[in-house]
């Protein structure tokens, strides 16, 4: 399978993680993807965990890419880098705001040169505004947009996600909006400025927040792992862990009461809506573990879904990998790696026509693409070594 971006091609100026994380996704879709990187590589190469010397987190989220090593301070490298986004559809940047028109490679300068290019920035704060300027690490986008403060056990402090997902996020709607522009480019025939940000990505997520404040006129409550609005629907107590119920209708509540032996509770008042539920969750919550507190968690799953529940272990990212769903699905791919052999990455999850697309080949070595970059877009010439 070619791969439904296959023909396009993308200049990579990003580094770390949201940029990176979407030019990989584009990659997976057959893009064919041209990192660029200074002299000392995308820094993630430097960032552990490592096996064999390689950055696990560059090998995850750099995997299809070519490299090209250049040094924009040097007048021959700026003008390579030039030269090569004059002949790509899509540039993907993540400097902070203003730097990469101060290096002469911004929006305005490249698609003046090339008027059907996609150029895509990623920030924390966007390129205008008043936070344009402020860090833009993903702890600090969960701090600021709302997630972290509703985030955390019940009267407890906030917390942070388990993941990087304000950059994940905002490497995901760069992906999308650069797929977007490029529809309406070959309708149009002209390309577009995209502005991403770490903040609006992540704050356009949160609607369960935008319920209870838009509409509800409170602020969300820190409640731990049950639903802030909906009950049962959380994790409850077992012989031997936790199991996750998630029940949302009347129908299945009343399943739910006859399954742990209280089929009384469907009439009581106090459980007779979600909202209601919801009021009396600590009252549920004991009627519930009394009978799940009973049995093994293995046990609990199964007396559920046996009665048309959702419900479910909390499994652990090695159980989540290695189940039959995750194998069937390919969720985990393998691809050649010059130094470990046979590199684990986790490509898009997206399925077209029966079929996963993923890049065809690993993370790339240091640099190790430019003569082979600079002969397909006819440079080698005039830029030899």
């Amino acid at each position: 399978m070619s791969g439904p971006l296959s023909g396009i091609r993308v200049l990579d100026l990003s580094r770390v993680l949201a940029g990176p994380y979407c030019t990989a996704l584009l990659a997976d879709l057959g893009a064919e993807v041209i990192k660029l990187e200074p002299p000392a590589g995308d820094d993630y190469r430097h960032i552990g965990p490592f096996k064999d010397g390689e950055s696990a987190l560059f090998t995850l989220n750099n995997r299809g890419k070519k490299s090209v090593v250049l040094d924009l301070k040097k007048p021959e490298d700026l003008e390579l880098a030039e030269a090569l986004a004059a002949r790509v559809d899509v540039v993907v940047e993540n400097f902070r705001p203003g730097v990469a028109a101060r290096l002469g490679l911004g929006a305005v300068t490249l698609r003046e040169a090339n008027p059907r290019l996609v150029y895509c920035s990623i920030s924390g704060f966007g390129q205008d505004g008043p936070f344009k300027d402020l860090p833009a690490y993903d702890l600090v986008v969960q701090a600021m947009s709302g997630l972290m403060a509703a985030t955390g056990e019940e009267g407890g402090a906030p917390l942070k996600a388990g993941e990087s997902i304000a950059d994940l996020v905002a490497g995901l709607f760069a992906s999308w909006s650069i797929m977007a522009a490029l529809v309406r480019r070959n309708a149009t025939g002209q390309g577009a400025t995209l502005d991403v940000a770490m903040y609006d990505a992540l704050f356009s997520m949160l609607t369960t927040s935008h319920a209870q404040y838009f509409y509800g006129g409170v602020l969300p409550a820190r409640v731990g792992n049950r639903h802030p609005l909906s009950t049962p629907f959380g994790c409850f107590g077992t012989s031997d862990g936790q199991v996750v119920i998630a029940v949302l209708n009347g129908g299945q509540f009343e399943r739910l009461a006859g399954l742990i032996g209280k089929p009384e509770i469907a009439d009581d008042p106090r459980f007779a809506s979600d909202s209601s539920r919801t009021g009396h969750e600590p009252a549920l919550r004991t009627l519930i573990e009394d009978w799940s507190g009973r049995l093994t968690t293995q046990e609990a799953v199964a007396a559920l879904s046996a009665h048309g529940l959702p419900a479910a272990p909390i499994l652990d990212i090695a159980e989540a990998a290695a189940n039959e769903h995750a194998l069937m699905r390919g969720l985990v791919s393998r691809l050649a790696h010059p130094l470990l052999g046979q590199a684990p990455v986790v490509g898009q999850p997206v399925r077209f026509d029966g079929e996963k697309p993923v890049a065809a080949t690993a993370a790339p070595r240091l640099g190790g693409d430019r003569e082979t970059v600079l002969k397909e877009f006819g440079l080698e010439a005039r830029h030899a070594d």
